[in-house]
């Protein structure tokens, strides 16, 4: 792999799903990232697919960066220490601001609701300009093809330029996953020019 991508933030479910596919791409995602030195940055938490992934970075010796809000700092949330460093933000801003500033690239794995908001927030910082990194999504068992239906469809709609859309990487497995974000280089326009 290349030098592009030190720290990646992984955003994913704090439940682990119904598919055991999740829980297969969560471990498998932590492993590349600590056998090719890559740091995860995450939310902090140890539960679901969060835990399997900071709990696997941390078994094979990676370095794992957990940012956590005061309020969800507690025993049922974090309840074994995997972190090399484990950030308390006082609120979920300023947890996001941390975490978008300590990573080279952004990455979702199956979750709900906190998991697109992350994924959105980052994808829509990138459009209006406020960073230039790579965000993707891991497909695993087609779980984001209806969001991927759905940002087509306001691009088809005139709410998404071609280039925006396209800047996304879709990736269905891990091998192309790290190969899209190590070759990514994509130059934007300008969100508000027409």
């Amino acid at each position: 792999m290349g030098d592009s991508i030190k720290t990646l933030a992984v955003f994913c479910g704090s439940s682990s799903g119904n598919n055991p596919l999740y829980t297969e791409a969560a471990g498998a995602i932590a492993e590349t990232m600590a056998d090719n030195n890559i740091a995860l940055v995450y939310g902090g938490g140890n539960r679901g697919l969060m835990g399997i992934v900071a709990e696997t970075v941390h078994r094979r010796g990676g370095y794992v960066i957990g940012v956590i809000p005061q309020l969800l700092n507690r025993p049922d949330v974090v309840m074994r220490k995997v972190e090399n460093e484990l950030i308390v933000a006082r609120d979920m801003h300023e947890r996001k601001a941390l975490m978008y500033e300590r990573s080279d690239g952004f990455v979702a794995l199956p979750g709900g609701i906190g998991t697109f908001e992350e994924i959105l927030e980052v994808y829509t910082w990138l459009q209006l300009g406020y960073h230039k990194k790579p965000v993707a999504v891991l497909n695993t068992g087609g779980f984001f093809d209806h969001l991927i239906d759905l940002l087509a469809h306001a691009n088809g709609e005139g709410f998404i330029k071609d280039d925006i859309l396209n800047s996304l990487i879709v990736a269905d497995d891990i091998p192309s996953l790290f190969e899209q974000l190590d070759r990514w280089d994509v130059q934007l326009g300008d969100k508000l020019s027409s």
